[in-house]
This record gives C-alpha cells, structure tokens and sequence, in this order.
C-alpha cells in the first residue's frame, strides 16, 4: 500500500475537523481531560463519571500546531550553520477517545506529521479502568471510587512535568514553545495504578523499560522492569488558592532498558537545526537526525531518577517549580545530573484568554564521577493568546547557553537565542 504523505495526512485530519468537529463535540468521555483551554493544570485524569453508559461511544479529536522560527546560533569553533527566519514543520495529531464500558475508556494518538518520522504512527495507547463492573457489579466500588488502573503502551505518568510539555501538535497545555530540557517522557509498554481521595494523590507502576518493543532480546541483553511511583497532595483551598505538592521517582538498573526516560519522545524538540555544524552536513548527516538537539538526555544505562514538583495557582498567578536529579549506578560510574526549572505564568482578564510567561531552567552535572562538568541553561519569556478555548497563539523569546569543560568539539560554548512564534489547535 502506497504510504499517505504527510500533507495528505494534514488534509484528511482538517476534513475531520470540518465535517465532524461537531459530532466530536458532543461525545462525552468519562475521566477525560478536555483537549481545549479547560485542561489546563490537570494532572491525573479527574475521578470523575459524567454520562450514563448506555453503549459505546468515540470521540475523535486532533491537534495541529505550526512555528515560525527566528534563532540563531553559535559555538566555539564558529562550524555551526547558520539558521534563517522560517517556518518550522507542520505538525499534526489525531486522537481516538473510546469509552468502552462503564468506567472504562481507551485512548490512543496517532502523530500524522512529526519532525523525526516521514510517515504517520502510532505514538502510544491505553486502557483505564475505574471500576470493576466487568468482574461483577459493584465488585470492589468502596476501593474504587479512589483508584483509576492504566495498561497499555504509552507515557507513563512519571512525575508532573509530563503534563505540562507539548507532545509532538498538542502544545496548548504548554505556555511557551519548548518543553523542559531534561524531558521527562517514555513510552513503554506498562501497568500503574493511580489513588486519588481528599487531595491525596499516589502513583505506583512498572513498565517494560524499553522504548522499542521490536529490539531483539537474547541471551546476552539484561532486560529489566522499571519501577516508579509518586506520591503528593493536590487540593483547591480556597476559591483562590491551589496547592499541589508531589515526589515522584523511577528506577531501572538493567543494561539493555532505562535508558529512556530523558529520550522517549522521538517526534523531537521545537528548536529547529540547533547544533547541526559544517562538517555534519558535509558527512551527510540530516537534520532529522538531530532532532533533540535542545534537549539533554543522560543516556543512563543503570537510572536511578527523583522528580520533585511544585504547582500553586493564587487567582491569575501560576507558579511551578521543578527539581529533577538522574544518577547512574557505580558501576557504570556514578554519574548524576541535576536539572532545576522555575516557570510563572500570569493570565490575564475575567477568562484568563491572555497571559505572559517566562521559565528558568538549568541542567548541571557530569557523565561520570571523574569527568568534566557540564552546564546548560535555558531562558524563556513569552505571552499567549487564547482566540477561543481550542485556538491558542503565542510569542517567546529564548536563550539556550551550554558551557562546562564536559563540553568538546562543535557543542563547546554552543548557544543559540531569538523568537518564536507557535498557532495551536486542540480539539
């Protein structure tokens, strides 16, 4: 079968919008978070049942986001092409909601257009279930009210950061253009269960540890489980004020799995063509594949990794403040980084449709207890504009700076600055 390209792909998602946006609309999913402005600042998917179930029924959604890109860049050995004013990929997903059953739903996303694959594919899929009807009626309904399982192959809810990043088009959780530079996200094949009940919140999972389920195993790979988990408090304090407060950790000591937890998402990071030198075209490398170039992945063999957040929101002001540490085993040499990131937002107007925002953040460390530091840091300052509760447009400026004597060749004293401008569509 001929492979759709990903204009094709586009067009046939902007048919869905226009010839069924409506139907979409009126499907109800239970425990769902709402793919428009009311999703921002959910975590874990509200213990919520809207709907009576009287047979199944599917939502289809999507997600378009489009930027145009005014960086520029520089290093060192002054070998890094230069970059001009342009518009980035347009990227686009489409989303399948289902609820199966009472209490019972599935979702699965689908990246028609990336920046790393040139053909459409299946990022990941799950199923959640929040009762136990399906063994009998009311079987273990004390227990959960308070409980949500998820199975499936896909991102695993390993901290908070994860629901704040844009995922490939679905940037409108996202306040400004890039996510956080140690990008806590993987998607592996797993199974967690989720607690909820006056606030508290608790997490407790465990995967495959691996990214590529077709990686051949052997006698000779070390194929081990992950374990994670997460425990918090999330609650509404008053009519202004909100506090979420939770730890979470994750760790995987097998050779051949764990690796993934800085690197699981391969539809790449928003800062097009960062890093890319003269000598790497001229070897023939293509700019897919230097896709997380703005990014930072450890690239742990033996990860131990802690992820503690901190969410407030007072009225229109949003603060959240994130401390990451990843360590490697002795084994493998006992290295460890620490990433740190601090991001306000204030939103603006009776609805909050406007907004200004601006995100620190720092990574630091090194790749083994005896090797050289490196540094990196990330500056963000931008605004947004809510058109409509689907429709959102934003503005940021960014300054990305590496230094440390850890860094060599073309990414000593690499940097890079400018604008960005993202259009978000989320339905």
């Amino acid at each position: 079968m001929k492979t759709l390209s990903k204009l094709n792909l586009t067009a046939l998602l902007l048919g869905l919008v226009f010839s069924s946006s409506a139907f979409a609309q009126q499907i109800v999913i239970d425990q769902y978070r709402s793919t428009g402005k009311e999703g921002l600042n959910v975590f874990e998917n509200p213990k919520t049942e809207d709907t009576p179930f009287e047979g199944l029924r599917v939502r289809i959604g999507g997600d378009f986001a489009l930027e145009l890109q005014g960086i520029r860049q520089s290093n060192d050995l002054n070998d890094l092409v230069d970059l001009e004013t342009n518009f980035n990929l347009p990227t686009a997903n489409l989303n399948l909601d289902v609820q199966l059953a009472r209490g019972m739903r599935m979702h699965l996303r689908t990246f028609l257009s990336a920046r790393h694959h040139n053909e459409a594919w299946v990022k990941g899929g799950h199923m959640e279930i929040n009762n136990l009807d399906f063994i009998s009626e009311d079987f273990m309904s004390s227990l959960m009210q308070y409980v949500q399982i998820r199975v499936g192959l896909d991102e695993i809810n390993y901290g908070d950061a994860h629901f704040k990043r844009s995922d490939n088009a679905r940037a409108i959780y996202n306040p400004l253009v890039g996510s956080f530079i140690m990008d806590t996200y993987t998607t592996e094949a797993f199974m967690e269960g989720t607690f909820q009940m006056n606030g508290i919140v608790g997490v407790l999972g465990v995967s495959n540890g691996k990214l590529n389920q077709n990686t051949l195993v052997t006698d000779k790979t070390d194929n081990k489980l992950s374990l994670y988990g997460k425990v918090g408090y999330d609650k509404q304090l008053s009519d202004d004020l909100r506090v979420r407060l939770t730890g979470s950790f994750y760790r995987n000591h097998g050779l051949s799995t764990g690796g993934y937890l800085y690197g699981g998402d391969r539809a790449g990071d928003k800062y097009y063509n960062f890093g890319i030198s003269q000598s790497d075209l001229a070897g023939g490398a293509s700019a897919t594949s230097k896709f997380a170039n703005a990014r930072f992945n450890p690239r742990f063999k033996q990860l131990t990794a802690l992820q503690f957040a901190g969410f407030v929101k007072f009225q229109g002001i949003e603060s959240f403040t994130l401390v990451d540490i990843a360590a490697n085993s002795k084994d493998e040499g006992e290295g460890k980084y620490t990433q740190i990131a601090e991001e306000l937002v204030y939103r603006i107007g009776e609805k909050e449709n406007f907004y200004v925002a601006a995100r620190y953040n720092k990574v630091s460390g090194k790749s083994k207890s005896d090797a050289s530091d490196q540094n990196i840091t990330r500056m963000n300052f931008g605004g947004g504009w809510f058109m409509s509760s689907n429709v959102l447009a934003k503005v940021e400026y960014v300054k990305q700076t590496h230094d440390g004597a850890g860094w060599t060749g073309s990414w000593a004293g690499a940097e890079f600055s400018g604008f960005m401008v993202e259009a978000s569509i989320s339905f």
